[in-house]
């Protein structure tokens, strides 16, 4: 049975949240405050995390970016605030989505079965494709390994998936909607700035190594392509 930990210092909204995971068939683990929730998946991690960002002794934003340093698993920001700058600080982070308050706990629990369906459907593809080599690159989905020149890069799954999406179709053009379809989801209601930010974010992290024959490439008023060198 998958697990779900929730960390939000709201215990009636945790309890309500947990009830309806429960009913999608997840064991819950509740926790009050940031650092029982660091501590809690660190000694048992769960396979999909609800974080609130205001919360006692480390706020969720810190949370995340801890559990980004050892796990790849899908995590939702939750918080009171509707400011671009939140939001996009979470997805920098490593977050996978970002809900505001008020909300509905059915809609909270449908961000999550999209989430899971792009997990699922990542690898799905993967056994279908196998490994990825290109030049320099190695992708494997299934065992969510990235490598350059045999040096393994960190990435989150949304980025991996981001990578492998351009990666397998070199030298097409994908736009931002697109992006926002194939890896979000059409349901999808957040800004097309989250793959600017995702492509920022996973060009910083390759742009420090060898990999002169391939680049992710921005093409003006189109989207992104993964240009071979």
């Amino acid at each position: 049975m998958p697990r779900m930990l929730i960390a939000d210092d709201n215990r009636k909204m945790t309890e309500i949240l947990a009830e309806y995971a429960r009913r999608e068939g997840y064991t819950v683990d509740l926790v009050y405050d940031g650092q029982a929730a660091l501590n809690h998946f660190k000694a048992d991690p769960a396979d999909v995390v609800l974080l609130d960002v205001m919360m006692p002794f480390i706020d969720g934003f810190t949370v995340c970016r801890e559990i980004r340093r050892i796990s790849q698993v899908p995590i939702l920001m939750i918080t009171a605030r509707n400011e671009d700058r939140d939001r996009i600080m979470g997805l920098d982070i490593g977050a996978d989505d970002y809900i505001v308050k008020p909300f509905s706990p059915a809609e909270v629990m449908a961000r999550v079965r999209a989430i899971m369906r792009r997990l699922d459907f990542s690898n799905e593809e993967s056994d279908k494709s196998g490994d990825y080599n290109l030049g320099s690159l190695h992708i494997n989905m299934e065992k969510a390994e990235v490598l350059v020149d045999g040096e393994e890069i960190s990435l989150t799954h949304r980025e991996r998936e981001l990578l492998w999406l351009l990666a397998s179709n070199p030298e097409r053009v994908f736009s931002r909607d697109e992006l926002i379809d194939r890896l979000w989801g059409y349901d999808y209601e957040g800004d097309l700035r989250t793959v600017d930010s995702h492509i920022k974010r996973l060009r910083a992290k390759l742009e420090d190594l060898d990999n002169k024959d391939w680049s992710i490439a921005t093409v003006r008023g189109q989207g992104y392509k993964f240009r071979v060198l």
